[in-house]
């Protein structure tokens, strides 16, 4: 049996009857909720909410000793950390992570390593400081969000939208500006049902916060540029028939004969959250997710829907009217004018756009969006895009990119393990063989409520589901469902629900 399958095969609110298989059995009649709590919400729009567990007392509170600083290291390095625990009179043992089934990477990740098992967090603690006495870094650690088959616990609703039958939208927003975090359930004030969206800049070291990390459209329009390669979701019309697939962006600025990149759409110039860049970011152009990378020279286009100033520093502005003329060219930081643009430039890109971008020129901007074949996705009004990553479900298959995707970095192991291995908070938007959609979302990170789900797990379990096809939206504590105004999923942040860069909505 698949090792990640297990987890669903355990009891779930004291049955054993669990998902499983329905999307594959021979009765393809057979609802797959049939043992999940059920609320009707409108026409066309069911909710359903069930709690998966693992085996009863499967987990405990352990210490895990860091290895060379990391949650991880490679099998020798953890054996001889724990040779050391041992020599200083400490029980350890090591523990060897593997990638899971259905990934386009696979073998051992790295190895952990764990000193006792115990009933309560204060027992780790005080057994977690007399680690780091020793002279070892060590940490309290919960094993049922470890992503161990047969382990944890996992808080799940999913909402079901079956376009057949629902008369209203499910559209991209990023709320009152592109710039900016706000709560989800502000920007689903008025909507039938909200869900977090895409991932974006949280801090200002990585960007301009709130903007997407990705690609972003909405009406039509681009609001980010894509991290090339990575997929994404398109909605068209009335959002009903969600499109998958990895998409690239390539924008240009035309001067006369003249055309020249342009880097990057509502961004800081120089930095490119995710990577995925194009034009010489450094270390790299492809996805490289939670990493920024950099560039010197570059060009950024900036749009109305950006809400606040763009942003200051070293470089020169051409600031457009609504027909391309250039109205001035003025240093980096102002306002980006109503129906027009603004033209960022550093380095070589500053260079340029003093030779070409002087008042009284006229210089064109052009986006074009391409899928994973290179044809030109073209967007009509309505028309939205909003990010997302590791693809899951493929044609009924569950087939996880994190290679692809930027997930996996190579010599990097506690990033994926901690990313996707472990279990988190989850937001997943999948589409079953009846075209209708599915938005499954996971509590996590709270021991004794729910724990989450790993990757892997998400993927399995949107696929029990029916899912043919389905993508991973940003998690962790961005994680939020809410319901005719209301906030119905369990935030994983102390503070509170977390303010995001954009949702999906389903209106009326």
């Amino acid at each position: 049996m698949n090792r990640t399958r297990t987890l669903l095969l355990a009891a779930v609110v004291g049955t054993l009857v669990v998902p499983g298989s329905v999307a594959h059995s021979a009765s393809q009649a057979r609802d797959p909720f049939t043992h999940w709590r059920h609320q009707h919400v409108a026409d066309g729009v069911e909710l359903y909410h069930r709690v998966i567990t693992g085996r009863p007392g499967a987990d405990h509170w352990t210490v895990t000793v860091l290895v060379d600083g990391a949650h991880l290291g490679t099998d020798a390095d953890a054996r001889a950390t724990a040779d050391r625990l041992t020599a200083a009179g400490l029980a350890a043992r090591v523990e060897q992570v593997r990638w899971p089934d259905g990934a386009d990477v696979s073998g051992a990740l790295g190895s952990r390593v764990r000193v006792g098992e115990f009933g309560g967090q204060n027992q780790a603690d005080r057994q977690r400081d007399a680690i780091k006495a020793a002279g070892f870094d060590a940490v309290s650690e919960w094993t049922g969000g470890d992503g161990v088959p047969g382990t944890g616990t996992a808080q799940v609703k999913v909402a079901v939208i079956d376009p057949h039958r629902y008369r209203g939208e499910l559209r991209g927003s990023y709320g009152t500006a592109v710039a900016g975090r706000e709560l989800t359930t502000d920007m689903a004030a008025g909507a039938l049902l909200g869900v977090n969206a895409g991932f974006f800049v949280m801090e200002a070291v990585d960007g301009v916060p709130g903007a997407s990390a990705g690609i972003a459209a909405y009406d039509g329009r681009p609001q980010s540029a894509a991290t090339n390669g990575r997929v994404a979701i398109t909605l068209r019309g009335n959002g009903l028939r969600p499109e998958f697939g990895r998409m690239s962006t390539r924008s240009t600025v035309h001067s006369g004969q003249t055309v020249e990149l342009v880097d990057g759409i509502n961004r800081v110039p120089g930095k490119i959250r995710n990577c995925g860049g194009v034009g010489g970011d450094q270390p790299t152009e492809r996805p490289l997710h939670d990493v920024t990378c950099t560039d010197p020279d570059e060009i950024v286009a900036f749009t109305p829907e950006l809400g606040v100033p763009t942003p200051a520093g070293p470089g020169v502005e051409a600031v457009l009217d609504s027909a391309g003329l250039v109205l001035e060219l003025r240093p980096r930081g102002g306002p980006v004018p109503a129906g027009g643009g603004v033209l960022a430039g550093i380095g070589s890109g500053e260079t340029w756009l003093r030779a070409h971008g002087k008042p009284g020129a006229t210089l064109a901007v052009r986006h074009v969006i391409t899928d994973e074949q290179g044809r030109e996705v073209r967007l009509g009004p309505g028309d939205d895009i909003v990010n997302g990553g590791p693809r899951l479900v493929r044609d009924g298959r569950v087939e996880i990119d994190f290679r692809a995707d930027g997930i996996d970095r190579p010599g990097e192991p506690s990033f994926p393990y901690a990313w996707a291995i472990k279990r988190n908070p989850r937001m997943v938007l999948g589409v079953d063989r009846r075209g209708r959609i599915l938005l499954l979302t996971s509590a996590g990170r709270q021991p004794g409520y729910s724990d989450g789900l790993g990757v892997a797990e998400s993927a399995e379990l949107i696929r029990s589901l029916g899912a043919v096809d389905a993508v991973n939206l940003d998690g962790g504590g961005s994680t939020t469902m809410v319901l005719n105004g209301t906030m119905i999923t369990m935030p994983s942040d102390a503070t509170g629900q977390r303010a995001v860069g954009d949702a999906l909505l389903l209106t009326r």
